[in-house]
């Protein structure tokens, strides 16, 4: 297979074909070549073979097989990625699990706090209007 790299410096589009290297090569250099395309006529020059019907049956079969085992190798590789992308969020997961975990305590804590904090908030409310009795008690004595 071809890397993005050598794709772009050949310009030639980068595709998951399923063809091997030798096989890339070998259309790469037909492509290349300067020998004209014949058409499909039977004269001595044309680049096409007539085979024979069992020997095409055999080159269809041969074919049929790469085929699949290309289609094998991409499900192969899909596969493969799946696993790693299914492992990377199990991490992931795992990471937030933790964090809220972590947040929630904090929460716990701040809320404890801020009772703590309202208990002696009420309690010193409490104490400030004890005293504004006795300091009204003792103006009112005064005043008397």
């Amino acid at each position: 297979m071809f890397s993005a790299e050598e794709a772009v410096g050949s310009q030639l589009p980068v595709h998951e074909s399923g063809f091997t290297p030798e096989e890339l090569n070998e259309l790469l250099s037909f492509f290349e070549s300067n020998e004209p395309i014949s058409s499909n006529s039977s004269s001595e020059n044309s680049s096409r073979a007539t085979y024979s019907p069992d020997e095409r049956k055999q080159r269809r079969k041969i074919s049929n097989r790469e085929s699949a085992k290309r289609s094998r190798w991409r499900k192969k590789r899909y596969l493969e990625n799946l696993t790693n992308q299914v492992n990377k969020m199990n991490i992931e997961n795992r990471r937030l699990k933790n964090r809220l975990h972590l947040v929630l305590n904090q929460c716990h804590v701040v809320w404890g706090e801020n009772e703590q904090l309202r208990s002696e908030s009420f309690a010193l409310w409490a104490k400030l209007l004890d005293l504004y009795w006795i300091l009204a008690a003792m103006q009112c004595n005064h005043d008397n």
